[in-house]
């Protein structure tokens, strides 16, 4: 073995896994599409099992799986042979991960899974082997050489079944119709769950924490109000409730060279008419955007009546992590 660079091999590495990726790419046929075709259409769930390193593929793929729209679980070849394969059914669909297609733990699986019905899918680097020929399909994973330069250990050859593992979810995902909303629904700890389906009423501040004033109070007594509640602005109401204005610290910088007698002016001559407001059920993503977009820190929450229902100020926001 010829001794070389960190940076020499990192590179000889990626080339040799880039290459025996495209080469997959080129044997993608007829097969394949069955194969999605008989997942997409399981009626139970895809199990995905492997030992040793394709076994950490095999988890991976299964968690791919599963958070885009096709139920899957991983089952482990050692502990399915005390127990586990009782999690298996006839309706289910089995993927198997390995390399030699001769790994003794797998293969002993294979009369159980032939007796339970379940169909059986083979990712495998040697398509003459136990497990390809006991397989109902076949999906050839064999690399030229591992990227070790010991040729030991399993580099090209799980990086290319974790390719095929890939491709396998997300032409399922496609087949499925899956959909951004649906991802959240599988993420809602993620960005992009929060995004999707967090709403302005699931963090806005409630009615009761806001600083709501009719539109004849005097500026002083606004003031009150708003450092009662702890707020940046006060939303101001005509005298059926509905919303008309709203008072921020913008505008009391803009009239506080009038002097003491500006405290005892009505809200209505000074704040800020036909304030830009947004209802609860909107998406928090569309309010930020709208905060954003007028450069402003705070926006009233309305009812469908146009009456205040709260308040989401940009740093409820930041707290609920959707930026």
């Amino acid at each position: 073995m010829k001794s070389l660079s960190a940076k020499v091999r990192a590179k000889r590495v990626l080339l040799n896994e880039s290459k025996a990726i495209a080469v997959l790419a080129n044997r993608i046929d007829g097969t394949f599409e069955k194969i999605v075709n008989l997942l997409s259409e399981t009626t139970g769930r895809i199990i995905v099992t492997g030992m040793g390193k394709p076994g950490f593929i095999a988890q991976k793929v299964s968690a791919t799986m599963s958070s885009t729209g096709t139920p899957s679980l991983y089952l482990h070849p050692a502990e399915a042979l005390h127990g586990d394969l009782g999690r298996v059914t006839s309706r289910d669909a089995i993927v198997a991960f390995s390399n030699s297609g001769e790994t003794e733990e797998v293969i002993k699986l294979l009369p159980i899974i032939k007796k339970i019905g379940a169909k059986l899918i083979a990712i495998t680097g040697n398509k003459k082997s136990i497990l390809a020929i006991n397989s109902d399909y076949v999906i050839d994973s064999s690399v030229a050489e591992e990227a070790c330069p010991l040729g030991l250990a399993p580099t090209t050859s799980t990086t290319a079944m974790l390719a095929l593992g890939d491709a396998l979810a997300v032409a399922l995902l496609e087949k499925k119709k899956f959909q951004p909303k649906d991802f959240a629904l599988f993420h809602p700890g993620g960005a992009l769950g929060k995004r999707l389906l967090l709403r302005v009423e699931d963090i806005m501040r409630p009615k009761s924490k806001t600083a709501i004033v009719k539109q004849n109070v005097r500026i002083k007594d606004v003031l009150l109000k708003i450092t009662k509640m702890r707020a940046g602005s006060a939303s101001v109401v005509d005298d059926k409730g509905k919303l008309i204005g709203i008072f921020t610290d913008g505008d009391l910088r803009r009239h506080f060279e009038k002097g003491a007698a500006f405290m005892d002016e009505k809200v209505k001559d000074v704040m800020t008419k036909n304030p830009v407001s947004i209802t609860g059920e909107r998406l928090a993503a569309e309010a930020f955007e709208v905060l954003r977009d007028k450069n402003i820190d705070e926006i009233p929450v309305v009812d469908k009546k146009g009456k205040p229902a709260g308040l989401l100020d940009v740093q409820d926001i930041l707290k609920a992590g959707l930026v």
